[in-house]
């Protein structure tokens, strides 16, 4: 782990990467596959450094793969700009997808055609649980703990095909952060088939954003308060940057005086927007995504109570962004209906993967399509609010969740780790 005072390195932190041969001077070399070592501070992890070559030519020379491997990097905490250059192959053009970290989607279907060289860069957040007033973020162990989020590295995972000349890492101090703040439903998930909109949505902003996720299964309001996570937020933003806010699922389980959708949770709602407002950056509120509930009619059902009500008030009430997904995912499971609807949720039957007896069925929690289409959803609702971060948004033009994209289409390359046990909450 970097001591925090390291982290002012990571304003100039530049690691070049090259395979087979050097493209510039101070590039590391690699022309082996070399497992992650500590004491060198890069390579591969999991094993999949045999699922790799390393290609020399008289011309050139490459990393190359069609199995999904993982490449690590020791940085220290800080936003990267990452810079990875392809060439095709020689006759035929291949597909490449690169995720950062827990699963974070970055580079989705990149075309290298072939007999062409490419470049492709976008920004991977870094993130510590030290705070610089000397405590820490309460990590959740053991699953938390473990998590490649919160680790001292910068991991790659590439997917399909994949022929590399080198990797550029480089740390970014003047671009804009959007930290995101919620339960299950928002946080980088880790393990197949389980997926969150946090985790889809860096795919569809450029090299001027970045997006730190701050989320975690199972937590309220009051328990991202308590485990001194908005505290960590607050010691690392910066004037400008956005602090996205989604709670309810689990705030809806408080008891006590204080519980209640217009009592505790609107004035900890309150205290996020204030805090943050304090630090010179931009809350939005978005109320909570819908669970999949039908009636025995075929009726969506409300099973969040008073909370997205409660979350429009506050909204209203200190002028703040809103982004209602609760409406936004209704509108989505209607249109899909009763059965098509356990498409965006993790409904598998038994051993659809590895160590699987059982079915899996929740109504929750999404899958990766649902992730996306979700992630769309909140590109929407940044457009609809005229937010500056719209100027930021590639690849999407608009969306409507009662038209999703067709699930039957839907292709996602799977993680190498995947697990039954369902995140904390419902």
């Amino acid at each position: 782990m970097f001591p925090i005072g390291q982290a002012l390195f990571a304003q100039q932190l530049i690691r070049n990467f090259s395979f087979g041969k050097k493209y510039a001077k101070d590039d590391v070399l690699i022309t082996k596959p070399q497992a992650f070592s500590s004491s060198i501070g890069y390579g591969f992890e999991f094993g999949t450094e045999n699922d790799i070559r390393i290609e020399k030519g008289s011309k050139q020379a490459s990393l190359a793969s069609n199995k999904p491997f993982y490449f690590s990097v020791n940085v220290p905490e800080g936003n990267y700009r990452v810079t990875v250059g392809y060439h095709g192959d020689k006759d035929t053009a291949y597909h490449s997808t690169i995720r950062s970290e827990s699963r974070r989607l970055h580079v989705e279907d990149q075309i290298v055609p072939a007999g062409k060289k490419i470049a492709t860069s976008f920004i991977v957040h870094i993130k510590s649980p030290l705070i610089h007033n000397g405590e820490s973020v309460k990590l959740k162990k053991p699953r938390e703990a473990a998590k490649l989020d919160w680790d001292d590295k910068l991991t790659l995972e590439f997917q399909r095909t994949t022929r590399i000349d080198y990797i550029r890492i480089e740390a970014v101090s003047t671009i804009t952060t959007v930290f995101l703040a919620g339960n299950s439903t928002v946080v980088n998930q880790e393990d197949e088939p389980w997926a969150s909109w946090g985790q889809m949505i860096p795919r569809f902003f450029d090299q001027q954003v970045a997006i730190a996720n701050h989320a975690e299964s199972g937590l309220a309001l009051s328990s991202f308060l308590s485990s001194n996570r908005l505290a960590k937020i607050l010691s690392v933003s910066q004037p400008g940057d956005y602090l996205f806010i989604e709670f309810g699922h689990n705030d809806q389980k408080e008891q006590g005086e204080k519980a209640g959708a217009f009592h505790g949770y609107a004035e900890r709602l309150r205290l996020f927007v204030k805090e943050f407002r304090k630090k010179g950056g931009i809350p939005v509120i978005v109320t909570s995504t819908a669970r999949r509930a039908f009636d025995a009619d075929g009726n969506l059902l409300y099973t969040l109570g008073e909370y997205p009500a409660a979350a429009r008030q506050v909204a209203a009430e200190l002028d703040v962004p809103l982004i209602d997904l609760n409406r936004m995912t209704r509108a989505f499971y209607q249109r899909l209906g009763v059965e098509n609807s356990k498409r965006a949720f993790v409904h598998y039957a038994a051993n659809t993967f590895s160590e699987q007896p059982e079915p899996l069925q929740d109504n929750t929690h999404f899958n990766t399509y649902g992730a996306y289409q979700i992630a769309k959803m909140v590109l929407q609702g940044i457009k609809q609010d005229r937010l500056d971060l719209q100027a930021h948004i590639i690849d999407f033009e608009s969306y409507d969740p009662s038209l999703p994209d067709d699930f039957t289409t839907w292709h996602w390359p799977p993680g190498l780790k995947n697990s039954r046990l369902k995140p904390d909450g419902n």
